[in-house]
C-alpha cells in the first residue's frame, strides 16, 4: 500500500517550543484556534493524503470545497481512525516534542516521526539567537539593515536599551510576531519584569534598534530530505500595530516583485536569496525537513540609500501562512485575479458567522476552470461557535 500523508493544523508549535516539553498543554485560546482551522491544511496538502479533523461539519464543509474544486482528492480523518491507516507519514505544521507524544498515542508508526534529536535541533535553530548573526556573515551591501543581539544578563539589556530612543524586544522562541515588546525610552516596571522572565524562562532575550518599517514581507524556502535548499516564492504580508501577524496579500510572484522593486533592484533582491540558500545549506541541511520562511522588511531612512532590507527578522522552521497563501494563489486564484488572504479571530459567538453570512452575499464565488475569479470564499467552516476563521476575497484586476 503507498504511504499517504496525514497533514495536520498545530498552531501551537512556537509555544510548544518554547516550553519544550512532551507534556506541554497548550492555551485554551490555541486549542480552539487549533478546532476552527482544522481544515486549513486542504489548502497547502499535496496529492491525496489525509486532514485530521474530527466532527461532522468539517466533512460537510469538504464536501462542498469538493463540488466547487472537484480535483480535491483529500480525506478527513478523526483521532480515532488514524491507527487504522498503517500506512501513513505525518506532516504537522510544526515539529515539536509535544506533537510527537500525540501522535504516538494516537497510534502513528515511531518509524515515520520526527525522532526526539532532531526535534531539539529544531528547537535550537528556531531559537532567535541562532540567527543574530546572519547579517554579518551575509556579503557586505549597505541596502541591509538590522543589528539584532542577544543577551543573557538584563544588565546587559538594560546598557544596551540607554544607547538606544526605541528598541524592540523579543523573546527568543517565539514568531508570528508574538513575544514582541517595545522600549521608547522608559523602562518601566512591568517591562523589566517582562525582560526577567523571558531571559529566565528562555535563557536569554533579542534586542535590537526600531527600523520605520515601509512593508512587510517573506522569501519561502523548502528544505528537502536530501539537505537540498529551494527557493519557493514570496509572501507580502500585513501585521497589526502590535507586529502580530493579520493576513497575506493573494499575488503572483512576478507582482510582488514588482512591489518590492520600487524599494530595491531585483538584483539585490535575487542575491539576497541566493545568499541565504547558502546560508541555510550550511546549517539546516540534513536537520529539517519541510518549509521554511525568512520574515523581512523593507525599512526607510533619512539618508541614503532611503530604502534598505532587514534580510532576517525572523526564521520560522515550520509551515506557515506565507506558504499557505503562495499555494492558494498557484493552485486556486485566477492568474488575471489578486485578492486577501485572512485570518480572523470573532470572540463574540455567533458573529463570525455573521460576517461570514455577510460576505456570501455581498461577494458571491465566482470559478473559471477550477480557480477562483472572484468573490469571497471561506477556507474552513464556519458556524455559530467559530472564533478563528480563515477566508480569502479575491477580485479580478
Amino acid at each position: 500500500m503507498d504511504e499517504k500523508k496525514l497533514y495536520l493544523f498545530n498552531p501551537d508549535n512556537d509555544l510548544a517550543l518554547a516550553n519544550g516539553n512532551e507534556n506541554y498543554m497548550a492555551p485554551s485560546s490555541a486549542r480552539k484556534m487549533s478546532e476552527d482551522l482544522a481544515c486549513l491544511p486542504i489548502w497547502y496538502a499535496d496529492g491525496d493524503g489525509y486532514v485530521l479533523a474530527s466532527s461532522a461539519y468539517n466533512n460537510d464543509y469538504l464536501k462542498l470545497v469538493k463540488s466547487n474544486f472537484p480535483f480535491l482528492q483529500l480525506e478527513l480523518l478523526t483521532e480515532p481512525e488514524v491507527q487504522t491507516h498503517s500506512s501513513l507519514s505525518l506532516s504537522p505544521w510544526g515539529w515539536n516534542h509535544a506533537i510527537r507524544k500525540r501522535m504516538l498515542q494516537m497510534g502513528v508508526d515511531e518509524s515515520v516521526l520526527c525522532c526526539s534529536e532532531l526535534i531539539n535541533h529544531i528547537r535550537t535553530l528556531s531559537h532567535r539567537s541562532s540567527w543574530v548573526d546572519v547579517l554579518s556573515i551575509l556579503n557586505p551591501n549597505e541596502l541591509y539593515c538590522g543589528n539584532p543581539h542577544y543577551f543573557t544578563e538584563i544588565e546587559q539589556v538594560v546598557a544596551f536599551l540607554q544607547k538606544e530612543q526605541k528598541t524592540v524586544l523579543k523573546s527568543p522562541l517565539s514568531g508570528s510576531g508574538k513575544g514582541l515588546n517595545w522600549y521608547n525610552g522608559l523602562l518601566t516596571g512591568s517591562l523589566s519584569g517582562w525582560i526577567n522572565r523571558t531571559i529566565e524562562l528562555q535563557g536569554g532575550i533579542i534586542a535590537e534598534p526600531y527600523y520605520n518599517k515601509e512593508l512587510d514581507f517573506a522569501m519561502e524556502f523548502y528544505a528537502n530530505e536530501c539537505g537540498v535548499i529551494s527557493f519557493v516564492g514570496y509572501s507580502l504580508f500585513r501585521t497589526n500595530p502590535a507586529g502580530s501577524y493579520e493576513g497575506n496579500n493573494l499575488l503572483s510572484d512576478q507582482a510582488i516583485e514588482e512591489q518590492l522593486s520600487a524599494f530595491i533592484s531585483l538584483e539585490d533582491i535575487y542575491k539576497l536569496r541566493d545568499e541565504l540558500i547558502q546560508v541555510f545549506s550550511t546549517r539546516i541541511a540534513g536537520c529539517y525537513n519541510g518549509y521554511l520562511g525568512v520574515d523581512m522588511m523593507i525599512c526607510r531612512f533619512e539618508s541614503s540609500p532611503t530604502y534598505r532590507i532587514h534580510p532576517c527578522v525572523e526564521v520560522n522552521l515550520r509551515m506557515n501562512m506565507g506558504v499557505v497563501a503562495h499555494s492558494l494563489y498557484q493552485r486556486y486564484v485566477s492568474p488575471r485575479s489578486k485578492g486577501l488572504f485572512v485570518v480572523d479571530y470573532d470572540a463574540k459567538a455567533g458573529e463570525a458567522l455573521f460576517k461570514h453570512q455577510n460576505k456570501l452575499n455581498a461577494f458571491p464565488l465566482k470559478l473559471k476552470d477550477g480557480r477562483i475569479r472572484s468573490g469571497y470564499l471561506a477556507l474552513t467552516p464556519v458556524h455559530q461557535r467559530t472564533q478563528y476563521s480563515a477566508w480569502v476575497l479575491v477580485e479580478e484586476e
